[in-house]
């Protein structure tokens, strides 16, 4: 599901819900998510699941061209760990 098909099923289920304002919803939870993780905090959903940072070390990679060896530095990146309750539902 795209963002957009999130706003035109949240406006199709609440119907005095306007379109625009379901963009405006869709955009500050995204926005709310993304901001807490950026600083660094963790994200929880009851039932759904939570967003955190996991820290990948600087590591030696290597070129698949030329075969050299590269740094490539360490660097945060966003993680999902799916809710008990959601686990479930996918797995039936």
């Amino acid at each position: 599901m795209t963002r957009s098909e999130l706003v035109e099923a949240l406006a199709n289920r609440f119907p005095k819900l306007l379109k625009a304002d379901a963009d405006m919803a869709v955009g500050e939870i995204l926005g709310a998510i993304s901001q807490t993780l950026t600083l660094g905090h963790r994200v929880e959903v009851r039932g759904f699941g939570s967003f955190s940072l996991n820290y990948r070390p600087p590591r030696i990679g290597r070129n698949p061209k030329t075969g050299d060896k590269v740094s490539v530095p360490g660097k945060w990146l966003p993680h999902f760990k799916a809710g008990k309750e959601l686990r479930e539902l996918v797995d039936r």
